[in-house]
């Protein structure tokens, strides 16, 4: 039997930018997609601390060291700028394998969003 768990988290970033014009996605600081496991293209579960917002949509990976946090299309429409977030993502394992798995869980400098 597969289950579905936690595969990764960033916890508590904060939004840099939303373009309602982009085709659609979350754009993240390829530093932290690579501190978290998060591939382009994954999906990923956004959770908007200030509004309560819940969405999903895939990663795309922005300029390392940026700490860039962009929503991008539709998405751009439930976020401000300086909003938190958590973002995560899951995958489906093994129910022996769930029950040892560890997620890599990221956190990041609140003000800045980069890797200390």
């Amino acid at each position: 039997m597969l289950v579905q768990v936690v595969k990764s988290k960033i916890h508590r970033v904060k939004v840099t930018g939303a373009d309602l014009n982009y085709i659609g996605s979350i754009t993240i600081d390829e530093d932290l997609m690579d501190a978290a496991g998060i591939i382009e293209g994954e999906r990923v579960q956004i959770v908007n601390n200030n509004n309560g917002e819940r969405l999903e949509t895939y990663a795309i990976p922005g300029p390392r060291r940026s700490g860039e946090i962009t929503l991008n299309g539709a998405a751009a429409r439930r976020v401000q700028k300086g909003d938190v977030l958590i973002l995560i993502v899951y995958g489906f394992l093994e129910l022996e394998e769930a029950k040892k798995f560890k997620p890599q869980l990221v956190f990041p400098n609140e003000e800045t969003n980069l890797l200390d």
